[in-house]
């Protein structure tokens, strides 16, 4: 089995922000010599996310009006105590999950047919690192 390990640096210009993650996420397999396998892209941070969905607006405003739903922004946060304002940050985290694991066949993302890798940022605007791990033959 064969490895390789690229770190990307996420600098959102806005605290929450979406980034459409497939066509980097492709070239970084393009780089390898790995043809059948599975890439790990993992989230390195406990305020941000990564999932697979459909690249449509209507569905990412869905997306964010949802989460904020659940994790409504504001000062109700016992974790505000320590002197942070990103508790919602926090458990929109929770809810997206902080990686996914895509297969790889004959030396492509081996992805639906309407589905697309995205970085969530809940607290943006600073650096941030993703981890992409392929691994395989």
């Amino acid at each position: 089995m064969k490895s390789f390990t690229e770190y990307m640096t996420m600098h959102t210009r806005n605290r929450r922000e979406l980034v459409h993650l497939t066509p980097t996420l492709k070239t970084i397999l393009d780089r390898t010599d790995i043809s059948e396998g599975f890439m790990l892209v993992s989230a390195m941070h406990i305020t941000a996310g990564v999932f697979v969905n459909d690249n449509e607006p209507g569905l990412h405003h869905d997306i964010w009006k949802w989460l904020q739903d659940l994790a409504p922004a504001g000062p109700d946060y016992e974790h505000h105590r320590t002197g942070e304002d990103n508790g919602d940050a926090h458990l929109k985290s929770l809810l997206i999950h902080h990686e996914v694991t895509l297969p790889i066949t004959k030396k492509k993302l081996d992805l639906g047919p309407w589905q697309e890798v995205f970085y969530a940022e809940f607290d943006g605007q600073r650096d941030k690192r993703v981890i992409v791990k392929v691994l395989g033959f």
